[in-house]
């Protein structure tokens, strides 16, 4: 699964979204006269690609308001450690300079989720590490990324804390720059829906024309046989003079109705 990063007036970069995959149960021994099943693995492996109808990362364009293919493929294991990598097609980093040539963002990450209770309540919490890697050519400053994060969630909520150990992709003196996310996905029990609403606040460090809030209601189909379908709102109070891209002079915080198709295997 998944951030804001801009050179220039460039706009900030993906993020991630990760899968978690729930491990599986060991098989129950069966009486002695019956045949004894097999303990099942504790190892996960999923894959997805999704179609998008814009990269929205953190509710800022990374694809100049067009599509985008995404694609992913995790590891998961019954201990709750996780590993993974996620890639984008992207423009931003053209858009802001012709003479950059890096078509793809790639994301790799790993952590640690569970669960844990606490008076009888059930709460989630995941803690990992995410790298955002851009191949190509360059002329100016890389805006590789590394982010600590961690989250903790209860029902259908889930509050996260993203931290740059790096400059923000790009951004000259960000180093610090975080971002809080507050997400809710609820099943609606009718139709195969779930409700989606997300709020969050990227905070740049040394820039303030940069921090923004962005948000998101939407809903998520299931449609069998893996695939899903995905409908929003999104938008941003992103400063346009900090959010518009250099060479096609479109504002990438604008709100949007968006829409996504994915598989997952």
């Amino acid at each position: 699964m998944i951030a804001t990063r801009l050179l220039t007036s460039a706009p900030a970069g993906l993020a991630a979204a990760v899968l978690f995959a729930m491990p599986f149960s060991p098989a129950f021994a069966q009486e002695a006269s019956a045949p004894v099943a097999e303990p099942s693995t504790p190892h996960t492996f999923t894959a997805n690609v999704s179609l998008v109808s814009d990269y929205r990362y953190r509710g800022i364009s990374q694809t100049n308001l067009r599509p985008a293919i995404q694609g992913g493929f995790d590891y998961s294991h019954a201990s709750g450690f996780y590993v993974g990598n996620w890639n984008s097609s992207i423009s931003w980093l053209e858009d802001a300079d012709s003479s950059v040539s890096s078509p793809v963002e790639m994301d790799f990450y790993g952590g640690f989720r569970n669960t844990f209770k606490l008076s009888d309540l059930e709460f989630n919490y995941d803690v990992g590490v995410l790298e955002y890697y851009y191949p190509g050519g360059y002329t100016t400053t890389r805006p590789y990324t590394t982010e600590l994060y961690a989250g903790i969630g209860y029902g259908p909520v889930f509050l996260k804390y993203s931290h740059a150990v790096t400059n923000l992709f790009g951004i000259d003196d960000s180093k610090n720059s975080y971002y809080v996310d507050l997400s809710a996905n609820v099943p609606l029990n009718v139709w195969g829906l779930t409700f989606n609403a997300h709020v969050g606040y990227q905070g740049v460090a040394h820039h303030s024309d940069a921090s923004y809030t962005d948000w998101k209601l939407g809903l998520t189909k299931d449609l069998g046989k893996g695939f899903s379908l995905a409908v929003a709102y999104v938008d941003t109070n992103a400063k346009a003079s900090f959010y518009t891209s250099a060479n096609r002079g479109r504002y990438l915080g604008k709100a949007a109705a968006w829409a996504s198709i994915t598989k997952t295997f």
